[in-house]
């Protein structure tokens, strides 16, 4: 379902004058380069104990702790989303977001726990790559950069859609 989707988001990038996708770049990258101690300061809580090691070890240990992590999640998303505010993010991306996030625990998760919880974690875990790459890459580069990309650059256009 979201590839389809995906495909019909892409198109509407794809059909922008190459000017005005450089803008999009442009814009992206000054509002990266802008948000980048803040997105530092959520990428090292985000690394912290009690969340990226907790949330790997309460899925483990079928704990129901693991569903506070999807708060971060949230806020990762929005963090990400407040970068280019008057597009949507890739929907593959968006889809795993929805399937991980606004889960309360139920009991009968137990019984079911990798299929009712895996979604949660799945979501943190894509959330929190794509935050790394645009740390890493906000810090490493002076400007947008010339090709070829390094995968994690590639990733952040497709999940943006910043292709020239």
């Amino acid at each position: 379902m979201a590839e389809n989707e995906n495909r019909k988001w892409a198109e509407k990038f794809i059909k922008m004058s190459k000017p005005d996708r450089r803008k999009r770049q442009k814009k992206f990258f000054k509002n990266l380069k802008k948000s980048l101690l803040q997105l530092k300061k959520l990428l090292t809580k985000a690394n912290g104990h009690w969340y990226y090691e907790d949330s790997v070890y309460r899925y483990y240990h079928g704990s129901f702790k693991l569903y506070r992590i999807q708060n971060t999640t949230l806020e990762i998303v929005e963090a990400m989303k407040a970068l280019l505010p008057e597009d949507e993010l890739s929907p593959m991306f968006m889809e795993i977001i929805k399937d991980g996030t606004g889960k309360e625990f139920a009991s009968d998760d137990n019984s079911n726990w990798p299929k009712a919880t895996r979604p949660i974690l799945e979501a943190f875990l894509h959330a929190k790559y794509f935050l790394e790459m645009i740390v890493r890459y906000g810090q490493e580069f002076p400007k947008w950069p010339d090709g070829p990309y390094p995968s994690g650059w590639a990733a952040i256009c497709s999940l943006y859609f910043l292709w020239d």
